[in-house]
């Protein structure tokens, strides 16, 4: 069976951002390094929508951090935390209407990387990406790779770590495969809903 590789275009990411996030579980993150390429199946995002999620960077507005939020999808907007950690999201959405979606995990080669910390790690992803275009296929991508998720596998839950941004803390809009491969953290297969 031939395998079918999709660079993500740019319509794609111009959607609403919720059906951006759901629909990227089992897609592939791609990372060209060093004249090798990696490729991590997507299993757990969580989505940011917009100046009134509370929980979104820029809800407190255009600064020079969240001013890439407020341009075209499909865009890179890595940020650091805590000081030590990069998280990768894509910009999603219209002009000027600032949102994004986070990957928190992906599964290479069996393997689970749990936490976009790790991930960012794991890709060699920091703020030197910060505004590189995902679409082109070039240096770090994100691939449609034919992988049928249906929609009873991916479960909803409140996103992690933003207990700051009170009612908006509980929306369930971090989605994750229900099933997922050993993680590198525990060695445990990991359920849906099980704490993280």
């Amino acid at each position: 069976m031939k395998s079918t590789r999709r660079v993500l275009p740019r319509t794609y990411f111009n959607r609403p951002t919720l059906t951006v996030a759901r629909s990227l579980i089992g897609k592939y993150l791609v990372r060209a390094i060093d004249g090798r390429v990696l490729a991590g199946k997507i299993v757990e995002v969580e989505a940011y929508v917009g100046p009134e999620d509370k929980a979104c960077h820029a809800s407190k507005g255009r600064t020079q951090r969240t001013d890439v939020m407020f341009g075209p999808g499909g865009v890179a907007y890595v940020y650091l935390i805590y000081g030590m950690y990069h998280c990768l999201n894509v910009v999603t959405e219209r002009e000027e209407f600032p949102s994004a979606v986070l990957i928190r995990a992906i599964e290479i080669d069996g393997a689970l990387i749990d936490g976009p910390g790790r991930l960012c790690r794991a890709l060699r992803i920091d703020r030197s990406l910060n505004r590189v275009d995902l679409t082109t296929g070039e240096s770090i991508w994100f691939e449609d790779r034919g992988v049928l998720v249906k929609k009873a596998d991916v479960r909803a839950h409140p996103r992690i770590g933003v207990d700051y941004a009170g009612e908006w803390a509980q929306k369930p809009w971090r989605f994750r495969l229900c099933r997922v491969a050993a993680s590198t953290r525990t060695g445990r297969t990991k359920k849906q809903g099980a704490p993280d």
